[in-house]
């Protein structure tokens, strides 16, 4: 963990206490259902708009940090999205169209831009210790977070959630102007080479791989956001109730926080698509665990197969595809990814809905094939490397080296 810079420890601090205060959008849909007396399809629509905002954020986010630098997206779409929360209890009910998907957006930039600067920061060989030391803050944060908003909500209103998060959004940022300086930007900034190719030109010339994990990430996202969606709804049908899905997500959480940094630290020298496909795989068997039926002891099975394979697949994803970056695209390398890694909060519901609705004994099944193919495609390319892997190697061995002597 010597290798993680300083610059990312402070990050990750300021992330945990950001999402310390993120609990806005886990209450939303109450709160438009409740506060603002909307129904469920006009709550949904809203909700969903946003939802579609916070993927386009992530998507496209890196962009802007390829072209004004990481730290000035990072505070601009703090500052942008921190306003927005903390104005949005005294709005009109229209104008949540425009101001919700508007901070979601700013959000999703936000987001790529930390996986930006930590790519930046760490250098190629260690990034995987970096992202899981990024993830570790984030996911420790949000563990704390719906629980201290249940708490405002109850005690207070609503209301209060959003402006807490936005008041936290912005003092992010103002932490994050203090402890990020300008310097690292500017000089990214200046070093594009002229012979620079574009974003789907090095993508087929520098990793190939990546046209194949991309989608494949997509495909398990969707999956594995069904757990949010159909599995509650699932779980209820059968008679097992909210008390046991609330200690499946523990499960989840508690389970990430003690392992993912350890088994990161483990496998850091292993190949990593092989790791992210047999995570991807782990996933698959996850969902597939509750083909027999609605058991305690299947959910519990299916919570631990899908929380290996996150742990397995979800850094050394982040960080490959950080390694497989030019400089002078790493914001959209990272935009990609964190796109790809987040579409499932747009995809599961109205997908996993749909084939809950029409056939439920399909969904299960159905999700552990996808998730099993993709992970194979992953496979495939990881070995489809085989024979240049030893000159990556070697050229990796040598930049860090002279990392090192720069450092």
């Amino acid at each position: 963990m010597r290798a993680v810079p300083r610059a990312v420890w402070l990050l990750s601090a300021g992330i945990f206490v950001n999402m310390l205060v993120a609990f806005t959008f886990v209450y939303l849909f109450v709160y438009l259902t409740s506060s603002r007396g909307l129904s469920v399809t006009e709550a949904g629509t809203i909700a969903g708009v946003g939802g579609v905002g916070l993927v386009a954020g992530n998507f496209t986010g890196g962009w802007f940090g390829d072209r004004f630098g990481h730290r000035r997206t990072l505070l601009t779409g703090s500052v942008v999205s921190g306003t927005g929360l903390v104005a949005l209890p005294v709005l009109p009910t229209a104008a949540l169209l425009l101001v919700l998907p508007l901070c979601q957006y700013a959000a999703g930039a936000v987001r790529a831009a930390n996986s930006a600067l930590v790519a930046a920061a760490v250098p190629p060989g260690s990034r995987r210790q970096g992202f899981a030391v990024m993830r570790f803050a984030a996911n420790a944060g949000f563990t704390v977070g719906p629980p201290l908003g249940a708490l405002i909500a109850t005690r207070f209103s609503y209301g209060w959630l959003f402006l807490a998060d936005g008041l936290g959004t912005l003092l992010f940022a103002a932490y994050a102007s203090r402890v990020l300086t300008a310097e690292g930007s500017r000089a990214q900034r200046a070093a594009v080479p002229a012979d620079a190719t574009g974003l789907w030109a090095a993508l087929r010339t520098r990793r190939p791989a990546l046209l194949v994990l991309l989608p494949a990430i997509v495909v398990v996202d969707t999956v594995y956001r069904q757990q949010y969606s159909t599995l509650p709804v699932f779980l209820a049908d059968h008679g097992i109730g909210t008390g046991v899905y609330g200690a499946l997500l523990a499960i989840n959480g508690g389970a990430i926080l003690c392992l993912e940094l350890p088994a990161t630290l483990a496998l850091r020298n292993r190949a990593p698509l092989r790791i992210i496909g047999a995570g991807l795989l782990l996933v698959g068997l996850g969902f597939a665990a509750l083909v027999p039926g609605a058991f305690t002891l299947s959910a519990v099975a299916m919570m631990l197969l899908v929380t290996a394979g996150e742990i397995l697949y979800k850094t050394p994803a982040t960080a490959y595809v950080a390694d497989s970056a030019p400089a002078h695209l790493q914001g959209r390398f990272q935009s990609l990814y964190a796109g790809a890694s987040i579409s499932g909060t747009v995809l599961a519901p109205p997908l996993g809905g749909a084939v809950y609705e029409a056939a439920p004994g399909l969904l299960w099944p159905l999700c552990g094939v996808l998730a099993a193919l993709a992970g194979a495609a992953v496979l495939v390319a990881s070995r489809h490397r085989t024979a240049g892997r030893a000159v990556g190697a070697e050229g990796g061995a040598v930049s860090r080296a002279r990392g090192e002597v720069r450092a």
